[in-house]
Formats: C-alpha cells, sequence, structure tokens
C-alpha cells in the first residue's frame, strides 16, 4: 500500500449522498461536509466560518451552500465565501472555509486529511 493512499480516510459511499445532498462526517476532531454536485463530490469544512453553525442543516443550490443561520453562502467547489452573513441591513465579510481533497474508488468516497487551504 503507497504512502499516498495512507494520507485519505474512507468517509462515505457514492449512495449515502444523492445528487444535491450532503452529509457530515468526521475526520479525526473536524467536521467535514461532503456535498454531491450533479455526481460529483466535495469537501469543505463543515461549520460556518462567521458562527460557527452546522452548514448540513443550510440549503445546497446547484453549488452554492447557504448557512441556515445568517445566510452567509459559499461555494462547496472551494470553499470560498461568495457572500457575506447578514446582519440586519448589511453583508460583512467572513473567511473562506477549508476544502479537501476528494477522490472516489468504486463506491468509496475519500477525503485527504489535510486541507488544500489554509493549513
Amino acid at each position: 500500500m503507497s504512502s499516498h493512499k495512507l494520507s485519505f480516510t474512507k468517509v462515505a459511499e457514492t449512495n449515502d449522498i444523492p445528487s444535491g445532498k450532503m452529509l457530515k462526517v468526521k475526520i479525526k476532531q473536524n467536521d467535514i461536509l461532503i456535498a454531491n454536485v450533479e455526481g460529483t463530490y466535495y469537501a469543505i469544512d463543515n461549520m460556518c466560518s462567521y458562527d460557527q453553525e452546522d452548514l448540513t442543516k443550510g440549503a445546497l443550490k446547484g453549488s452554492i451552500l447557504t448557512c441556515p443561520k445568517n445566510k452567509a453562502e459559499y461555494d462547496v467547489t472551494t470553499g470560498k465565501n461568495v457572500k457575506g452573513p447578514k446582519m440586519m441591513l448589511f453583508r460583512v465579510k467572513t473567511d473562506d472555509l477549508k476544502s479537501y481533497e476528494v477522490k472516489i474508488e468504486g463506491n468509496d468516497i475519500l477525503v485527504h486529511q489535510s486541507s488544500t487551504w489554509g493549513m
């Protein structure tokens, strides 16, 4: 077994996450959100960077995920914050989310244990 393979962790199977849906998984101490966008799987941090809300309780439309609490929007393909949270009449800036490399082996969804951003 190669050392590269050891850096990935099986988190789910492809039939666990239908297209347009999300699943929360845990890798080490991190809550990770896995999203299926038209048959392609993406992994980002699961907690909103503004108020630590569980993002799997939010809405996924295409690749845009909306925080259920403050309506901040993130692109699940990159983890980038595309619209800040709404506070009163204003939108404020918040941080991007960490994204993780995903690969599919057979029906297994594997996530790289370190992020592709920020660590």
